[in-house]
């Protein structure tokens, strides 16, 4: 009872608080562009009318400061293809698989603004009550996987919009997390690449032992963190900077280059990355929208530019 008293009165002097009237020096000032740019999102709340808040299916314009939401994929496996001046180039293969908006998160309500997408088809009887619920509270099909990615406020997407694979562009890089191998119980020269001890001069059956692992004299005890053989993968890996080399929107198909964590069939999730920012202005923005009457099996896949210059001729 003391506990619910407290948290009456707290919420009590927030709303006192936020009721006062500001000073002219406590009023922030903004730019025209930040201006319009705060003008569209308060339209954007309140469409519709009575203070209700209606998200709208529309492309926007794109800030610095805005966040896409990220999207679920399955990894397919790997490959290599050759670009046009001749290059191996190593791919994975991914797979989005039916992506859609199943929760919106937004600040009148979580007091946070994220989009929860959900990936692939699960039978009824494979889902928990509480899923089950949850799916149908929502009015979205039942899905395999649901992954939660923070987005700006205008960014936010009605539920049930789906993102396909021309949510990215080719030639973007972009941040891939999941669930490394699990690989077991292994030594310290596969986990932690140690050199391993002496091959002859009398050494006998410890060739990949790793050695000493604490001193004689005090403290005279093994320091925490010390590298030693123990349980190996299994955890959670980001990859950064992924360079997406081509999507086939037919198929729901993206080939980027290099490795990503994870074995075949494992769920990845894609954002956009961190450090490599993509331009601004060629990234569908808050997603891309299937124009009506477009037919999709007919699409074309979409190669990332590689430039005039083959990069294996010496320039003069």
């Amino acid at each position: 009872m003391a506990a619910a008293s407290r948290g009456l009165l707290n919420r009590f002097r927030l709303l006192v608080v936020a009721a006062q009237p500001r000073s002219p020096l406590q009023c922030r000032f903004f730019s025209a562009e930040a201006v319009a740019h705060s003008e569209e999102l308060d339209g954007l709340r309140h469409v519709g009318g009575g203070g209700r808040s209606v998200i709208e299916a529309r492309p926007r314009t794109m800030l610095p400061t805005s966040q896409r939401t990220g999207a679920i994929a399955v990894k397919c496996g790997m490959t290599a293809l050759w670009n046009k001046w001749g290059e191996r180039v190593p791919i994975t293969v991914l797979w989005l698989d039916d992506n859609i908006v199943s929760q919106v998160k937004t600040l009148d309500k979580e007091g946070i603004t994220a989009l929860q997408i959900g990936a692939g088809q699960k039978k009824a009887k494979h889902l928990t009550k509480p899923e089950l619920g949850h799916f149908r509270a929502q009015g979205v099909p039942l899905k395999r996987k649901l992954k939660e990615f923070p987005v700006t406020e205008d960014a936010l997407l009605p539920i049930g919009t789906p993102i396909t694979v021309r949510h990215f562009v080719p030639g973007q890089y972009v941040d891939v997390i999941g669930i490394t191998r699990g690989k077991g119980f292994q030594g310290g020269m596969k986990r932690w690449g140690f050199s391993g001890m002496p091959a002859s001069h009398g050494a006998s059956l410890s060739h990949r032992s790793i050695g000493s692992t604490g001193q004689r004299d005090a403290p005279g005890r093994v320091f925490k963190g010390k590298k030693m053989p123990g349980r190996m993968g299994g955890k959670q890996c980001t990859v950064k900077n992924v360079w997406v080399y081509r999507i086939d929107p037919a198929r729901n198909l993206m080939w980027v280059k290099g490795q990503v964590p994870g074995a075949e069939g494992n769920f990845v999730f894609l954002k956009d990355a961190v450090y490599k920012k993509p331009d601004l202005s060629v990234l569908p923005f808050p997603t891309h929208f299937v124009p009506e009457g477009e037919e999709i099996s007919e699409l074309e896949p979409l190669v990332a530019d590689l430039g005039d210059v083959d990069p294996f001729v010496a320039a003069d």
